[in-house]
């Protein structure tokens, strides 16, 4: 067998993939914060918020 416990397993391929997808949706807010900072909260008159949420 490959380990002993199969919850083990699950939980360290799960903090991995959680992992990545915390990182990925950090950066996505972040990207969204700062469009909407520097060009304002209007989609239609800010591309870069726009392009960001989308």
């Amino acid at each position: 067998m490959s380990g002993h416990s199969k919850w083990h397993t699950i939980k360290h391929k799960k903090g991995a993939l959680d992992a990545k997808r915390g990182k990925l949706f950090t950066k996505l807010i972040k990207e969204i914060t700062v469009a909407a900072r520097t060009g304002g909260g209007d989609m239609d008159a800010n591309a870069r918020l726009r392009k960001a949420v989308s």
